[in-house]
């Protein structure tokens, strides 16, 4: 990835939603100025929820995603239905696309309760505007438009961008840890796991965000911070490492200088840092036969030594001595139930928007199941978790 390149998790993600028919991709089109949206009179065209990263003026950086009817039927109709509502766990902004000849649906009702039980920021898009002669009054959040012949689109743009700047929160990944010409020393192992000609996302974000405070980033691989450290000349405000070589950059790094690691940076970002120490405790209560989540915000090839299927694991049974049963998620899985789960270990979620690593969080806060994150536990673990924490004192 490119650094000019927004990541898709750092992009406003706008969910379109409504009943089949109602016209759904032809806003979206008609919003986008694209054809990003299948159009067709037969009912259900879309039969998974489609995302576009593109750029939205006046928002900027944006995830579009058109959803499947919320009427569709038949078994695998419900299954369509369950899809759409999976992506209100994501979803920034909500708009409802109505059929204006019609008006609103149980359907659409429903929708909307979700939405405000959700907190998620809605807007009722009534289509179809050229076919009422007189439409209805309509309240402050929702509008007539039509997708034929362009009525009231910028407006409902507008709308849009006003929602979304309500999401849009001045977050920092390390920028409000660090002062201007500072010196940051990142610890980043070049194996197999490393993607080939470039760095991984939360390095990318980490060193940007850096940039960003006027600061100064090295970038070392773990057998070069000893000797890094040595010839600096000035002492680091801060050194980040890779979660899977914690334990020697700790060695390796004196006491004086604050360390942490990307996991745990983005558990904070994310919002859940202080529930996932939390989780980590949990490491001393599991017991023979207790069954663990290890679960990854994405999807990649796994490596034969890969750090969620084979070194967490592996950790994990060798610091509680238990018979322990492990099974995983990646990409979009993430289990409704939890119940059967006496941990939660997950990624730290750089590829997820916040609105979803917080839903994930609030489902297993729910059904009261510990939830950490690699970074976490990892340090947890090697017996650096309070040391990787200072940064964070109200932590």
């Amino acid at each position: 990835m490119g650094m000019n390149q927004t990541p898709a998790s750092e992009r406003i993600h706008i969910g379109f939603f409504g009943r089949r028919n109602a016209g759904k991709s032809s806003v979206i089109n008609a919003v986008t100025g694209q054809n990003l949206a299948i159009v067709s009179q037969v009912r259900g065209t879309t039969t998974d929820p489609v995302y576009k990263t593109m750029e939205l003026l006046p928002m900027g950086p944006v995830m579009v995603i058109d959803t499947p009817g919320i009427d569709d039927e038949g078994e695998l109709g419900a299954l369509r239905v369950k899809r759409s509502y999976q992506v209100l766990n994501k979803t920034d902004v909500a708009v409802l696309v109505v059929d204006g000849s019609l008006g609103k649906s149980r359907e659409d009702e429903a929708l909307i309760e979700r939405f405000r039980k959700k907190e998620i920021p809605f807007i009722v898009a009534y289509n179809k505007a050229d076919q009422c002669k007189e439409p209805a009054a309509v309240k402050e959040n929702e509008i007539w438009v039509s997708a034929k012949d362009g009525s009231n689109i910028r407006e409902l743009k507008e709308m849009i961008a006003r929602q979304g700047s309500k999401e849009d929160k001045e977050r920092r990944i390390v920028g409000d840890l660090i002062k201007p010409s500072d010196f940051i020393v990142l610890v980043v192992p070049i194996d197999k796991a490393a993607p080939k000609g470039r760095l991984i996302l939360p390095q990318q974000q980490t060193i940007r965000d850096i940039l960003e405070s006027n600061a100064v980033s090295i970038v070392v691989k773990e057998n070069e911070l000893k000797n890094t450290l040595n010839q600096l000349g000035k002492k680091p405000a801060l050194v980040i490492t890779d979660s899977q070589v914690f334990d020697r950059v700790s060695e390796d790094t004196p006491e004086d200088i604050l360390l942490t690691s990307f996991s745990i940076l983005f558990a904070r970002y994310k919002g859940s840092l202080k529930d996932n120490v939390e989780g980590a405790k949990c490491l001393e209560t599991l017991r023979d036969g207790d069954k663990i989540l290890i679960s990854e915000g994405c999807t990649h090839h796994r490596q034969c030594n890969d750090i969620g299927t084979v070194k967490i694991p592996g950790w994990i049974r060798k610091y509680t001595g238990k018979n322990l049963e492990f099974e995983f998620t990646s990409g979009t899985e993430f289990p409704d139930e939890l119940g059967e789960y006496r941990l939660i270990v997950h990624c730290g979620g750089c590829m997820l928007n916040e609105r979803e690593m917080k839903y994930r969080m609030s489902c297993a806060r729910d059904q009261k199941i510990p939830m950490t994150n690699y970074g976490i536990l990892i340090a947890y673990i090697k017996g650096i978790l309070e040391r990787s924490l200072k940064p964070f004192p109200e932590i």
